[in-house]
């Protein structure tokens, strides 16, 4: 099988975290596509997460639990994901980057609605190979594609986007990987090719998450792996408003992201120097 380079193997990090939230009796989704996706890297990569996280053992804690953290991301882009797709103008959802995603094949869609998956070559040809024998529950098409290219717009409506139409664009698990000119550039170039009344999401750190103690150990990890984070903003609002987009951002453990899963302290806002995770959501007035 392809190998997958150091930021692509974070996607089989996401599919072992979902694969163990599916088979917890409280769960917040049940993902029975995520240990196929994830193969036997499954136990290696939540052992390491794991010990960075809970390196003395249950409790304390020195960094916010990446085990609570991804089954609150995860459900809360499920529920804002079917909330688009509820508008029947709503038809194409491009899922950037889909890694191992399985929203497609795992949730319930309307007829009207089209996934676009994005993502790098090798990720995708892993993804096929391993869901050859299911179905999709929506109409699916792979673009295969590198967001850091010139280029991935024309592979996009190659595959059958179309710009003149509204759309929603999930980038889940992957700007903190970038610059911030990589971001900027990149949410621009969406910015283009998206019409009127098209949606965002996206999950965000603030730079204090990037060199606080707390966060130091986890953070290590993916350094480790050679895909550290290097970005961070305390005002996602402002970042998505510079390119045509009004958003929300949301904490984990805010009422609207919560669960009865989240135990860290919840800082508000206002209060300076705490570390934070944000779950931006918005769109381009129609």
């Amino acid at each position: 099988m392809t190998q997958l380079d150091a930021i692509e193997r974070t996607c089989l990090l996401t599919a072992a975290l979902r694969a163990g939230e599916s088979r917890r009796e409280e769960r917040l989704f049940d993902d029975p596509y995520a240990q196929l996706l994830v193969g036997d890297a499954g136990p290696g990569l939540l052992a390491e997460i794991r010990s960075a996280t809970f390196p003395d053992g249950e409790v304390p804690r020195t960094v916010p639990s990446t085990f609570d953290f991804n089954p609150i991301r995860t459900r809360f882009f499920d529920d804002w994901l079917q909330r688009a797709a509820a508008d029947p103008s709503m038809t194409q959802i491009v899922l950037a980057p889909a890694g191992m995603d399985s929203r497609a094949y795992r949730l319930e869609w309307p007829d009207h609605v089209r996934f676009f998956e994005l993502d790098r070559p090798t990720v995708l040809e892993v993804k096929e190979k391993l869901l050859a024998a299911e179905r999709p529950g929506a109409e699916r098409r792979p673009v295969p594609a590198d967001l850091l290219a010139p280029g991935w717009e024309d592979t996009l409506l190659a595959a059958g986007y179309d710009p003149g139409l509204p759309s929603t664009w999930l980038f889940e698990g992957l700007l903190y990987y970038f610059s911030q000119g990589q971001v900027d550039g990149l949410l621009r170039r969406v910015g283009a090719v998206t019409a009127p009344g098209s949606r965002i999401g996206a999950d965000l750190v603030n730079d204090a998450a990037l060199t606080a103690p707390r966060t130091r150990g986890l953070l290590k990890v993916f350094a480790d792996w050679g895909c550290p984070w290097v970005f961070g903003t305390d005002e996602p609002e402002a970042l998505f408003a510079r390119h045509g987009f009004t958003v929300q951002a949301v904490q984990p453990g805010e009422p609207p992201a919560h669960y009865g899963r989240w135990r860290d302290p919840v800082p508000p806002r206002t209060a300076e120097g705490a570390e934070r995770v944000f779950l931006v959501h918005g769109g381009r007035a129609a």
